[in-house]
């Protein structure tokens, strides 16, 4: 597991970037569509990820294959179920105390 992003839901996409962007200084690192645009962090190890969907926020591990990650961890309560993202899948799951992370793959980018 690699922690990539940091998952923000926002339901104001503009308001969400102007103040990542201009007002926190952080440099856009991608976009995609009218509803996802990606922030590097200012070490760029990981990036914040602002999207309109309404998912809760999490972090948001890369995993060679997700399914194969949930099968293995089939007791940790699932939060979002899977569901298609450019190049692979995501899912989200719950810790003991109900905080949300995501667990994605790039299958399809290979």
């Amino acid at each position: 597991m690699k922690l990539t992003f940091q998952y923000v839901p926002s339901p104001d996409l503009s308001a969400a970037v102007a103040f990542y962007g201009e007002v926190l200084g952080l440099d856009e690192a991608w976009r995609e569509d009218d509803g996802t645009v990606a922030f590097w962090a200012p070490d760029r190890s990981v990036q914040l990820m602002v999207a309109t969907t309404d998912q809760p926020a999490g972090p948001m591990y890369l995993v060679d294959d997700a399914a194969a990650w949930a099968a293995a961890h089939a007791g940790v309560p699932v939060r979002v179920p899977s569901y298609p993202i450019p190049g692979g899948t995501v899912a989200g799951f719950a810790d003991p105390n109900g905080n949300v992370f995501y667990v994605f793959d790039q299958r399809q980018r290979r």
